[in-house]
Order: C-alpha cells, then structure tokens, then sequence
C-alpha cells in the first residue's frame, strides 16, 4: 500500500507544542503570506487564488477565485463568513485545523478579506465546539494585540473587524444562507436563491462564504504562488485535501492527500482498511449525504470529477467506511432518522420526504413491506432531489436511493427474513395484511397507512 503523500500543506507539523499560539505559528513563518499579500493589491491576490484553481473544501467544490470575483465592488461594507459549523457526520477536519492551528485561519481570513474588499468578518462556529471556539477566541485576541485584526492593518490601508459567533448545534446551519440567518439573530432557515450571497448576503450585504480549510489553505497559496499550487493534485481538483476517514477501519482520523490520489490509498493505505476478516460492504466519499460506492469503487481516484463520474460527490471529504458485519437496513435508518430530524421543515418535499423514507424503512424493518415498495420509495427519492430549497432533502435522498440501487437484494432478503420471524408468512397476499394490522394493531405510523390506502401486500402498497 502506498505511504502518506509527502505534500503535506495544512498538517506539516500539526502537532506540534504551541502551534495554536502566534510565537509558535510565527516562528514556523505564520503571517508572512498575509505580510505579503498586504504589500500588493487586492487585484493581485484575487489572481493568484485564481491561478491556484482551489475549490471550495465544504462541499460544494465552487472555485474559491470566482466566488471573490463576483462580490460587487464599492464602498458599502462587504462581509466575509467562514463557515465552521461543520455538522456533516463524518467529518472532524475543520475541528482539528481550529483546535491546533487557529492562526493560519485567521491569516486566511485576512488575506480573504483583502481579496474581496471586505472589512467585517465572521467565524460562525458549531455550539459544541466549545473547545475549538475558545482556542479561537484566545488566537483572535494575540491577532488583534499584534495589529493584524482592527483599523489599517500594518499600515497597509485594510481594516477589518472579525467575530467569532457560536450556533446553537442546528445542522441546517452549516447550509449557507441558513447561516446566514442565525447570524443576524433569526431562526436558522434556509433562503430562496436568487439573489446569492455575493450580491445579498448577511445584512443585505455582498458576503463571501468558506470554510475553515478553504481559508486555512489561502495563506499556502500566497506562499507558494497560485500556479505551483495548481501543480498539486489534478487539473480540475488541485491542491491537498483534508479527509476525515471513520467508521470500520484501524486508524481513523484525519490524512492530507494529494487530490487524485485511489480512494483505496486512503481506505487501506492511510486508515488501514476494514478489521482483520472483514471485507467492505460500501463506503461515503463525502459525509452521509453523499451517495455510497461498493468495494468495486475503490480504485476510483478521489477528486471532484472523478467521484461525480462515479455516481457520488466529494463533498466536505469524509469517508465513512462500513463493512459486511453490518445490514444496509441499519445504515439507511440511521442516515434517514438523522436527517428527518434536522431537517428544518419548511419547504414541503423534504419535510414530508424525509419522514416518509423513515416510516418506509421501518416497514421493511418490521417485514411489512413488498418488493413494491422499494420501488416506491426509490421514485421518491428522486422526486425530493432538486426540489428543496436547500441540499438537506437531497442529502437524504442520494445516499438512499444509492443503496436501494445497490443493494436492493438485501433490502428484499431482509423483508422476507423479518416476515417469518414475526410469523407473517411469505410476501404479498391479503392474509399478510390481516397478520400485519393484527400484530401491529393496525398502526397507521409503522403501517403507512393514510385514509384511502390500501393494506400492506396489496397492489397499491401507499
């Protein structure tokens, strides 16, 4: 199996004793990049993100220089959020980047903000983070006591405010425009789009959005040059990339690749792969809502375009392994409950969607369900994708609708085994139906059933 790439940007000595205070960072060459883009124009920072072609590392993968280039340009106050609310399951990257190297995302910030035109900043960070936001809050303050956050920063003209704001744990939050408004105070909710962020974002005002290691990396990019960043990696997906690997292997936690690398270097190379005797059953590229791949996938180089070839998405970079020791019943309840829960309810489709997928599931649980109902329930998976005002709804529904895909035998084995357990007899036939309301005294919540459907194991099972 290959070894740990050698590029390593964002984790170079990460662990090393000190590094979250501003005499360890300087000493290792902290704020030099930002020293640097000072002295030159905003002109000449926004072309070199441009050369370096980073996309966005929160899971959108939008290039970080277009994103600059479209905030108006003007005298009204402009607005810089970085987004660490980092609620995707999976994924602990950005935790670990604020917790040891606080710095090097506020000098991204800095450098950021001069790129954009902005003088007003936010870090909005996940409530349980109570760590990481202290470690913040101290770094902050070095920052500010140095003059690199405040009025004319080093005399260069640049004046920037910077707050670090705590949520409350909601993960509609981490969705960019429902950041946005737990920000100024509201209900976090998802905004209709138009108009975007850029030109109307927190306070009505243009806002460039990234996450902690998009802005993290910025300050490599100004040391390094945009084009020899470019080098890194592959034409369309360039630089590292922090991947948080969980779930069933030997060495979870958080490796640097080089982008395009086999996503089995990372599995079994870096993590290690599945326990002794276990083989792997599917794995998420990029956090739960990403759809899942097979052990066939694994050879799939991990990029953006590669992983969007494959049927799946790169995401916020969080690959969640699962092996054969677990039923794909168990994989695809959790997922679902999680985001029936966070979802925000507003718009209808995910609402409705996500805790129509839930009871479906516990039907096929309880041995109730038909081979009919996958169906069903593969159909309107793709009925909620791209009908939400936000990605939430979506987020469920790909990694369902790709494990009824993929592993709809199992979806049907299992119905059948539950079916005699309970004494339900074989599939289909209205003797099910009479067992079934008789076992589970007609209850329309585990039935799904609705005045006007017919019984489970009839045609028309919904």
């Amino acid at each position: 199996m290959a070894a740990a790439p050698s590029s390593q940007l964002l984790l170079a000595d990460i662990d090393e004793p000190g590094l979250n205070t501003r005499e360890v960072y300087e000493r290792r060459g902290g704020y030099e990049a930002m020293r640097k883009a000072l002295a030159t124009t905003p002109e000449e920072v926004l072309a070199q993100l441009e050369a370096s072609a980073i996309r966005g590392r929160g899971g959108a993968g939008f290039a970080m220089g277009k994103k600059v280039s479209f905030l108006p340009k003007g005298s009204m106050d402009k607005y810089l959020v970085c987004n660490a609310d980092e609620s995707e399951p999976g994924t602990f990257k950005d935790r670990e980047l604020m917790q040891k190297t606080p710095h090097s995302l506020i000098e991204g910030i800095v450098i950021a903000s001069f790129a954009a035109g902005a003088n007003r900043s936010f870090i909005y960070i996940r409530g349980e983070y109570v760590l990481q936001a202290d470690v913040l809050d101290a770094a902050l303050q070095e920052a500010r006591d140095a003059g690199y956050i405040g009025e004319n920063i080093l005399g260069s003209g640049h004046s920037l405010s910077l707050v670090v704001h705590r949520g409350a744990g909601a993960y509609i939050c981490g969705e960019e425009t429902g950041l946005l408004d737990s920000l100024e105070g509201k209900r976090g909710n998802p905004r209709l789009k138009p108009p975007f962020p850029a030109n109307q974002g927190l306070y009505q005002g243009p806002t460039l959005i990234n996450n902690v290691e998009t802005l993290s990396t910025v300050p490599t990019i100004m040391r390094m040059g945009g084009e020899a960043y470019a080098k890194l990696g592959t034409e369309t997906s360039t630089g590292t990339k922090v991947v948080s690997v969980s779930g069933h292997v030997q060495r979870p936690g958080n490796y640097e690749i080089e982008l395009g690398i086999p996503s089995r270097e990372i599995i079994y190379g870096l993590a290690g792969g599945p326990p002794e005797g276990r083989a792997i059953k599917c794995w998420f590229p990029g956090g739960s809502s990403s759809p899942v791949l097979t052990a066939a996938d694994l050879d799939v180089p991990y990029d953006f375009d590669s992983m969007a070839k494959a049927g799946s998405m790169l995401g916020s970079g969080a690959i969640i392994v699962v092996d054969d020791s677990t039923p794909i019943i168990d994989v695809a309840m959790k997922t679902a409950k999680f985001y029936r829960h966070e979802s925000c309810g507003k718009c209808t489709p995910c609402r409705e969607g996500t805790n129509w997928t839930v009871k479906m599931l516990e039907r096929i649980d309880a041995g109730l369900a038909t081979p009919v109902d996958l169906e069903i329930m593969a159909s309107v998976q793709e009925h909620i994708i791209g009908n939400c005002l936000c990605v939430l709804g979506d987020a469920m529904a790909m990694p369902i609708g790709s494990m009824i895909a993929k592993f709809r035998d199992e979806f049907e084995a299992h119905m059948e085994r539950a079916r005699i357990e309970r004494g339900l007899g074989d599939a289909g036939g209205d003797e099910l139906a009479l067992a079934a309301q008789g076992a589970f005294g007609g209850d329309p919540d585990l039935l799904g059933a609705r005045e006007g459907d017919q019984a489970p194991g009839t045609e028309e099972t919904i």
